[in-house]
């Protein structure tokens, strides 16, 4: 189950569970999609991977019996930032941007 983190790890901006801006690699790092965009180029300065979209969980268990939605698994809390600095995140996007996510 994704963790849901609350925020841009690289400008801090608020992604509650509901964002439509959030955006994931396959390790959950978790950014917005600006950050993604503009300086990240869609490149995670962990992994090197690519980014999608974060699932929304539901509001409510639409089936009951099997307790899901954020009534029942809320998102996480905890607040996480890069540990990279400005300098190293662009070295490491510019070598890896060019390549397909795919390719990487």
């Amino acid at each position: 189950m994704l963790e849901l983190r609350p925020n841009c790890e690289l400008c801090d901006r608020d992604l509650p569970p509901h964002s439509e801006d959030a955006r994931i690699c396959s390790y959950e790092c978790t950014y917005c999609a600006e950050c993604v965009d503009t300086v990240l180029r869609n490149v995670c300065p962990t992994c090197g991977g690519g980014f999608a979209p974060r699932p929304l969980r539901p509001l409510k268990a639409w089936r009951p019996e099997l307790k899901l939605g954020l009534e029942n698994h809320p998102a996480g809390t905890k607040r996480r930032y890069s540990k990279f600095t400005a300098d190293d995140i662009e070295t490491h996007v510019s070598r890896i941007a060019p390549l397909a996510p795919k390719d990487r």
